[in-house]
């Protein structure tokens, strides 16, 4: 019955699911990242497997995403770069307590970039975006145990629960919005912007409580930007994110090596640090339009001196289409 009481409480005090590569997962950040691309479109792939080891993988998270410039002049070599439009997807699956609980999620975002003011090689802009997502929480009861099932030197499962109001929760519809402030030149570049998740805080209960609903997810994201050389590329990123009393923020960068005289190839490495919980190192692939990253968590909580320690990793692959880039600055963001 413990087990089931912690999942209880998981829709009043439970957090959105969080990668390390946040940079790599824009669509999770800010609805007005939406088509902040260097390409016409961007398809993104995120895989995280936290914690395995202390059990049997207790929490994974996998997501797909697409999002895309629309209503662009598509003369040849020629990019449009005052006003743009973007319309983007994704999907999201997370699954807890090793296949216990699992939730699934559907977003649709829509977003609309303009340039504020343009000085030589320095240009500042403003984007704004908005998303709906459905979301669902299904828990398997099959696999969870209760105190009516004890039968003296263990659990039989076949038994009644002795919970005669357990039952699934509905799925939900939740709104979020952003705003986004960039200033770039030929070779810097700095974004910074806000967001809120679960503006309508949909209800989120396994027994009709009014009372539960889904606390609104704030965030504050900044990133920048710049070349040290012709070789090197510097990338320095953060973010802040508060919900349900509980906030976490992670901070770090990477520097990016060109492995060869032409932008096809470049090479990242770097590190970040998640408040009190994690230092997680990092490496990345750029080739052509597609870029790898791969990440492990170093644990540094409590958890650390469980007696199997945790093991987090985490992957992220995204695919590029372009008729002609329309930057210079190879950053995870874009």
């Amino acid at each position: 019955m413990a087990v089931f009481s912690m999942v209880m409480m998981q829709p009043s005090y439970g957090q959105d699911p969080s990668f390390s590569q946040f940079f790599s997962s824009p669509l999770n950040i800010n609805p007005a990242l939406t088509a902040k691309i260097n390409s016409d479109w961007r398809l993104i792939s995120n895989f995280r497997d936290q914690w395995a080891g202390i059990s049997s993988s207790p929490y994974v998270t996998g997501t797909i995403s697409y999002d895309s410039k629309i209503f662009q002049n598509k003369n040849p070599n020629y990019s449009d770069d005052n006003n743009y439009m973007g319309l983007g997807g994704m999907l999201m699956y997370d699954k807890a307590m090793s296949g216990a609980v699992k939730s699934t999620y559907a977003s649709a975002d829509l977003s609309y970039n303009i340039k504020l003011s343009e000085w030589g090689e320095t240009k500042q802009r403003l984007g704004v975006g908005f998303g709906v997502t459905y979301g669902r929480r299904y828990v398997d009861f099959s696999r969870l145990t209760f105190e009516e099932q004890f039968a003296g030197n263990g659990f039989n499962t076949s038994l009644p629960t002795g919970e005669a109001a357990l039952s699934n929760m509905k799925s939900y519809i939740s709104v979020s919005a952003g705003f986004l402030y960039s200033i770039s030149t030929e070779k810097i570049n700095f974004d910074i912007g806000v967001a809120e998740f679960h503006l309508d805080r949909p209800k989120q209960t396994f027994l009709e409580d009014e009372n539960q609903r889904l606390a609104p997810r704030r965030v504050a994201h900044a990133n920048f930007e710049t070349f040290l050389n012709e070789k090197v590329v510097l990338n320095t990123n953060a973010v802040y994110q508060f919900q349900s009393g509980a906030t976490y923020f992670s901070v770090g960068g990477s520097l990016g090596y060109y492995l060869e005289d032409n932008d096809n190839s470049l090479l990242n490495a770097g590190v970040w640090y998640w408040s009190n919980n994690a230092v997680i190192p990092y490496i990345g692939l750029v080739y052509g339009k597609f870029q790898f990253g791969l990440s492990y968590d170093i644990t540094i909580s409590k958890l650390s001196q469980a007696t199997r320690r945790p093991h987090t990793l985490e992957v992220s692959i995204i695919l590029r289409g372009m008729t002609k880039p329309s930057g210079i600055i190879p950053c995870p963001w874009k």
